[in-house]
């Protein structure tokens, strides 16, 4: 007699059942942007997936950026929009506007959708409780990009206490020792985060399969990586895949025990990557 096979839907859940039990009281990060962030269908799924990771015992925190709609508002308000290096020029004016939409707007309504599929979250800034302190960073080539920073010290007290109730969503703001906003890069902000709290694993949302060896070749994908081997390539690395990838070195180096890169254009493509044996994306580790 052939023994009957268990329906898809429940192989599915016995799959992922190991990798619950693994992940259960673990951290995970999840830098969240991109098509994710731009799709009114994905946005809903994220926030589904984000949940589905509180109730299965994990705790799940959110950094999020919001350059396009950065640059669109700047542009409905007549400023230049100017890049160097990858950053954005940020003077006065385009740090009042990049906290009026990260905080005012993106991270308000990644807080409610998250609200509305069934957990509570509470978004913060960098600047609440002085949790990013930043030092004011310059181009590649040593010019000046304004209130552009980087990251110096996290406060996870600040994080963890709302995490035990909440689902943190950090905006990817910060204050240097003055006072002074800068904006600072959000897949950078992830990185930190995920080192300065253990995390078990962070996960970067993006706009491709993951890492490509050679952007022209979509069947380049890079599936597994070590930190080491991420650091040796770097130098070849253009584009929006370079501060992510470095991002995850920073946060294998701080600790994390694995940093992903997923296509956020999938839908699911977290709950993918976390609870399948094939995974997705690419997986950057530390050196065995």
């Amino acid at each position: 007699m052939t023994p009957l096979q268990p329906h898809g839907d429940i192989a599915t859940i016995l799959e992922a059942l190991p990798y619950i039990r693994e992940f259960h009281g673990r951290t995970i990060v999840v830098k969240y942007g991109g098509a994710a962030m731009d799709d009114p269908a994905l946005r809903e799924e994220v926030a589904r997936d984000i949940v589905l990771l509180k109730y299965v015992g994990m705790n799940p925190v959110v950094v999020h950026g919001g350059g396009p709609e950065i640059t669109y508002y700047m542009e409905r308000l007549g400023l230049p929009v100017e890049f160097r290096g990858g950053l954005r020029v940020t003077d006065e004016q385009a740090i009042d506007v990049a906290k009026m939409v990260l905080v005012g707007k993106v991270n308000s309504d990644i807080v409610k959708r998250i609200g509305r599929h069934g957990q509570p979250a509470i978004g913060l800034s960098g600047e609440d409780a002085g949790l990013f302190r930043v030092t004011r960073k310059t181009a590649p080539d040593g010019s000046d990009v304004g209130f552009v920073g980087q990251i110096d010290r996290v406060d996870v007290d600040v994080i963890n206490h709302v995490a035990q109730d909440y689902i943190p969503v950090l905006a990817s703001i910060g204050l240097d020792r003055d006072g002074q906003s800068h904006n600072v890069n959000a897949d950078e902000a992830a990185g930190a985060v995920a080192a300065a709290m253990g995390a078990y694993k962070v996960l970067f949302l993006t706009d491709v399969e993951g890492w490509l060896s050679d952007p022209a070749d979509p069947t380049s994908l890079v599936s597994e990586a070590t930190a080491d081997e991420v650091e040796t390539a770097l130098g070849a690395v253009s584009g929006g895949m370079r501060p992510k990838l470095q991002a995850c070195v920073e946060a294998i180096h701080g600790g994390v025990s694995s940093a992903h890169v997923v296509d956020g254009r999938v839908p699911h493509s977290i709950l993918l990557e976390l609870f399948t044996v094939a995974g997705y994306g690419t997986k950057i580790r530390p050196a065995r």
